[in-house]
């Protein structure tokens, strides 16, 4: 995955949006104004920070040599995903889909509910 095919992905979900509120290099992807991606322009490898449940975070770390404590992230809810092909697409695809899940489970409900019905 390069960068325009994760930003095609991200971009894919319901209600995501893109920004770059942190300056040039860091692509930021939300949903209902709450971050679920955010990546750096300039990596090499790539790399994506990705919310994730505590626990399987721990397992995706134990799993995956790619998967890291979030880079300047909590460490508890976030993972930095080196994208250097270690691992399925398919994996990083549903890392993706877990991270705009867990943060639109947080969102109030009416937020929610327009996002179903687009």
């Amino acid at each position: 995955m390069n960068i325009e095919s994760l930003r095609e992905y991200c971009l894919s979900k319901p209600g995501a949006s893109e920004s770059l509120p942190f300056g040039d290099e860091t692509l930021v992807f939300k949903v209902g104004g709450k971050i679920f991606a955010l990546t750096s322009l300039n990596d090499n490898p790539l790399s994506v920070n990705l919310k994730c449940d505590p626990e399987r975070a721990v397992e995706l770390r134990e799993q995956y040599d790619a998967v890291r404590p979030g880079y300047h992230m909590n460490k508890k809810h976030w993972n930095t995903v080196l994208i250097n092909g270690t691992f399925r697409l398919a994996e990083l695809q549903d890392w993706i889909d877990h991270s705009y899940d867990l943060v639109k489970r947080s969102l109030p409900k009416a937020i929610q509910a327009g996002l179903e019905n687009q």
